[in-house]
């Protein structure tokens, strides 16, 4: 309901996230709302940790200042994100979003592996805690604090699609858990002697460390080149066969150079003998359309294909029963024959399965065992055969 609110009381056409004026907006607030909290959380970790002398408690209140720099650095990556396209970077900086990111969670790996250092220190040297009811009130509100920071993260993030925010999300329900912990061995403080803040303190420290790593993890993936949402993947193969005389696609590769900013190429078979004026203003529409209504920028390439030669449609049949018994190969498409009479060459496409690739047979093998499976059909057919990856 907070989040609600805040949302309709900021930022003005909130459901037009389309527009990057008002995706930018949306950034704008969670990093601000993260500021606010996590110099408020920082704070009251600080004192208590102070008057405590609680490693453990020490530690959360300067991860919660990491967090604090970090809601400041996804601002920033909000604001360089949306600079428009230039010479040099003719697609825009959308990717500079992802960067972000990836500084951010440097920096919390940086708070876990010095806290890791203090934690030690500890161990060896032990410091009575002093347990204070009110201290431990305090920490189990900072609890929530998190929580409610992760879920607003998370739904920002989610509605707009935002690695950094999501990141930041993750970031926070880590918080929640080290929080947790450092609220549990206060509290156990006042029933052992253990030195159990030591502990509690690398607990805490590992726990930042993983969620360093998983926002790493997360944020460098766009960057290297992930695969593509299979949502968009969908829509696009659906949309480009919405179009008529569209009889198939294959060879769809996405580029992502930021949200909203996706830039994709698709291969269209159309029948052979339809007039090239007509069909090249049907693909031409069909870029334009699909590339507004995706907000994407397609670019459609045209493989003719025969439909009515019964040579071909026969051999094709025969084809595909053969790929069958290859769980490799996913699909097979530019199907055509060159030659004639007795001296004729059958050029095929297949996809194969890039997961299974090094667990069955080389391309080498596969290729040749394909066409000698073919050539025990029919013995006058030659095989031409490439074979793709899926970069779906």
């Amino acid at each position: 309901m907070i989040s609600q609110f805040l949302v309709k009381k900021i930022i003005k056409n909130s459901e037009d996230i389309q527009n990057d004026f008002v995706r930018n907006k949306y950034g704008y607030l969670a990093g601000i709302i993260g500021i606010i909290l996590n110099f408020l959380l920082f704070s009251l970790k600080f004192s208590v940790g102070i008057l405590t002398s609680s490693v453990a408690i020490m530690a959360d209140a300067f991860n919660n200042f990491s967090d604090m720099a970090s809601s400041i650095i996804t601002i920033v990556g909000f604001k360089l994100s949306s600079i428009p396209p230039d010479k040099e970077h003719p697609f825009g900086h959308g990717r500079l979003e992802y960067i972000s990111a990836l500084i951010v969670a440097f920096m919390v790996m940086l708070v876990g592996i010095q806290f890791i250092k203090s934690s030690f220190k500890r161990i060896l040297n032990p410091v009575a805690i002093n347990f204070e009811l009110t201290t431990f009130v305090l920490l189990l509100i900072s609890i929530f604090i998190k929580l409610w920071l992760s879920i607003f993260n998370k739904t920002i993030g989610n509605k707009i699609n935002s690695s950094a925010l999501k990141a930041t999300s993750v970031d926070a329900l880590g918080d929640v858990i080290t929080s947790s912990v450092v609220a549990l061995s206060f509290l156990s403080s006042k029933f052992i002697t253990f030195p159990i803040d030591g502990y509690a303190g690398i607990i805490v420290a590992l726990a930042i460390l993983y969620a360093g790593y998983s926002l790493i993890k997360e944020t460098i993936s766009p960057l290297l080149g992930e695969a593509p949402d299979p949502e968009l993947v969908k829509k696009i193969n659906k949309e480009v066969l919405s179009y008529e005389n569209i009889q198939g696609v294959h060879d769809l590769v996405v580029h992502n150079y930021g949200i909203g900013r996706c830039m994709a190429s698709i291969h269209a078979e159309i029948p052979a003998n339809i007039d090239i004026v007509t069909i090249h203003d049907t693909i031409d529409n069909a870029e334009r359309e699909i590339s507004d209504k995706l907000k994407i920028y397609l670019v459609i390439h045209m493989d003719p294909i025969c439909i009515e030669n019964e040579e071909i449609n026969s051999i094709k049949i025969q084809v595909e029963s053969i790929l069958q018994r290859y769980p490799i190969v996913k699909s097979m498409h530019d199907f055509r024959i060159i030659g004639h009479e007795n001296d004729k060459n059958l050029i095929f496409d297949i996809v194969i399965n890039h997961q299974k690739s090094n667990k069955n047979m080389y391309e080498k093998e596969l290729k040749e065992s394909i066409s000698k499976s073919i050539k025990e059909i029919n013995p006058k057919y030659k095989c031409t055969i490439t074979i793709d990856k899926d970069f779906i």
